[in-house]
């Protein structure tokens, strides 16, 4: 009898865990914790989301599935990071994302009023 495989855990599990961990480093002192200082600076926040996204482009481009699944994971903290440092929810972002599903992405785009 061999020892059952443990189940790799899902996407969505493991960004709550990360997501209640970022949130519970609120309070604490900048100095000390990288993510309360991003907290602490939102503009800092969403810089650090963009080079991570533009890493993570890069590693795509590069075809290089290790290095893009790393960059992948630090582009997903950077930007629980960033929403949680403008106090929006996953949740919110799931609200928008189900109001989104069966609609075209032309479509979905053309409804979204633009501004000067």
């Amino acid at each position: 009898m061999t020892d059952p495989v443990p189940a790799e855990p899902t996407l969505a599990e493991v960004l709550a865990r990360l997501e209640a961990t970022i949130r519970s480093r609120a309070g604490a002192d900048p100095a000390q914790s990288y993510t309360a200082r991003l907290l602490a600076d939102p503009a800092l926040a969403a810089k650090k989301l963009g080079e991570e996204a533009v890493e993570t482009v890069i590693a795509a481009v590069g075809q290089d599935r290790s290095a893009l699944a790393a960059e992948s994971a630090d582009l997903l903290y950077h930007w629980l990071v960033l929403l949680a440092a403008r106090g929006v929810t996953t949740g919110e972002v799931a609200a928008v994302l189900a109001g989104r599903e069966g609609v075209s992405g032309h479509a979905e785009k053309a409804s979204r009023s633009v501004t000067p």
